[in-house]
């Protein structure tokens, strides 16, 4: 299992060396994300160069919209790589390798212009239609077939609320295109997307690689409308508009990559069977590479392409460090000054009540949430809540209640492979709190990684293959390797372990216990 990434990856093109040693120059990573673009200049001695990052709102035009106008993005993701090559000279290029945030939908004409705004994964306007497929047995189908939940995040489930709400825009979309072909199309002029991108549309079937009959039927379109499927080491040349205004030469080799949360795994090394990564920011995810999609898929999990070979499981949250934010402004006697205040506010009042928050329990569902039960409809709570407690007990619940979802998610996974190493990389990991909170919930040593430029790090990994600079992750891995991670991991407090494992349980009898205050309320 541990050689599962040791050959070639199909699909890379000519040029370069195909014997693992490096050439002299520069792979620029480009990371498209949902507010913003990175792209980090690489030497191919493993030194960052360069990094570059423009950022671009993310819309609420209506009420759970989540949209970005495609034009901003593009040209955000055109300038940024072009202060990038600035900065490191154009002569010293040797590509580019891109990757691109999962679940994005935009509609587009015959001639490639965008008629629709860009859904991101974060828009919940297709709830309604969750609701319906579950409801009528769709969606666990949907799930074992594509690996991607049927959530509002899901293009499929977007695709179909177009058909309903607005058939005349649907109706006069040539094709439609994810976030990474709308990058590729830009840079390249061709409408194609990448294997792992395609696989988190929930219009893929894993098993053929080719999209889903079934899934197209919910979706109500034809393959036709949707743009071709590569590998992710596939290379297109750079197109002479996109050339000239970034100062790359026409030509200049484009690797298609994956999606952001696979890539995240390669940029922290975290890319065979057994090695978990686990990513806590605003949300959060716990992802492992595998060799192929589990046989039985668990429905709290998501199975989503990394290459033709690697598969990554896993399950991401909504509600990650943006909980401390929401606590900021709701318990903090004085409105902080800026996030950073905010947050540092927030961890020292949380410090100041003990382990297990004397039995209080949070379920912290601000936001539509992700994994485990992939229900956008649930809403937080406070469990256990009595005359005692104090703000302090209200913040380190909260974030014990996030850092319990997270060792929720992880012992799913575990079930899949066994665990043997856990790799942490996000800003909300900054902190000494979050680390000990997160390391109990997991009940294991976590190794926390700098991974600064993390998943621009992992395009440029995947970048060395398809330009056969190396002949494989591993290889690729030991020419571009993080040098920030930790050396030593963060050790589970066997105090915090306890307390962890306390509060989940009593979690569970604390909703029991509410049975009969439902049947009460219910009662005629």
């Amino acid at each position: 299992m541990a050689d599962v990434l040791a050959a070639p990856v199909a699909g890379g093109a000519t040029g370069g060396t195909n014997d693992g040693t490096a050439a002299v120059g520069v792979l620029l990573g480009v990371d498209v994300g949902t507010t913003g673009v990175k792209v980090a200049a690489f030497g191919l001695d493993g030194h960052t160069r360069h990094v570059e990052v423009r950022e671009y709102p993310l819309l609420e035009p209506e009420p759970g919209h989540q949209v970005q106008d495609p034009a901003v993005l593009v040209a955000a993701v055109v300038e940024a790589v072009a202060r990038c090559v600035a900065a490191v000279g154009p002569e010293g290029v040797v590509g580019l390798s891109l990757s691109a945030a999962m679940h994005g939908l935009v509609g587009t004409d015959a001639h490639g212009t965008p008629t629709t705004p860009l859904l991101t994964w974060a828009d919940g306007r297709a709830a309604d239609l969750v609701r319906e497929l579950r409801s009528e047995g769709v969606a666990a189908p949907l799930h074992r077939v594509t690996g991607t939940p049927v959530h509002p995040m899901s293009p499929l489930v977007k695709l179909a609320w177009f058909r309903r709400h607005e058939p005349l825009a649907a109706a006069s979309v040539a094709r439609w295109l994810d976030l990474k072909a709308l990058v590729v199309m830009a840079l390249t002029g061709t409408a194609v997307t990448d294997l792992s991108s395609a696989s988190g549309s929930g219009l893929l079937d894993m098993a053929t690689g080719d999209w889903s009959p079934l899934a197209l039927g919910v979706a109500g379109v034809g393959a036709d409308r949707l743009p071709f499927v590569l590998p992710p080491t596939h290379v297109l040349p750079l197109g002479a508009a996109a050339a000239a205004a970034t100062g790359l030469p026409a030509g200049t080799p484009v690797v298609l990559g994956a999606a952001d949360g696979p890539l995240g795994n390669v940029g922290t090394g975290a890319v065979t069977p057994g090695s978990l990564a686990l990513s806590l920011g605003t949300s959060g995810a716990v992802r492992m590479v595998v060799p192929a999609p589990p046989r039985s898929l668990d429905p709290a999990l998501f199975c989503y392409a990394l290459t033709p070979g690697a598969w990554v499981v896993g399950g991401a949250v909504s509600n990650g460090g943006i909980v401390a934010r929401w606590l900021a402004r709701t318990l903090l006697e004085e409105r902080p000054a800026d996030d950073t205040t905010g947050d540092a506010a927030v961890l020292a009042l949380a410090a100041q009540a003990p382990p297990g928050s004397d039995g209080l329990v949070m379920l912290p569902y601000l936001l539509p949430e992700r994994s485990p039960l992939w229900d956008a409809d649930l809403t937080g709570a406070y469990l256990g809540l009595r005359r005692r407690h104090t703000r302090a007990h209200l913040a380190r619940a909260a974030l014990e209640g996030v850092a319990m979802q997270v060792g929720l998610i992880a012992s799913r996974v575990d079930a899949v492979h066994p665990v043997r190493d856990v790799t942490a990389t996000g800003g909300t990991l900054r902190s000494p709190l979050w680390q000990q909170l997160v390391a109990a919930a997991l009940g294991r040593p976590m190794t926390v990684a700098g991974a600064a430029e993390g998943t621009a790090r992992g395009a440029a990994v995947l970048g060395l293959v398809g330009l056969g600079i190396a002949p494989d992750l591993p290889a690729a891995l030991g020419l571009l390797r993080d040098p920030l991670a930790t050396a030593e991991p963060v050790q589970p407090v066997p105090e915090l372990v306890v307390a962890a494992a306390r509060a989940r349980s009593r979690a569970a009898e604390l909703l029991a216990s509410l049975d009969g205050v439902r049947a009460l309320l219910a009662a005629p």
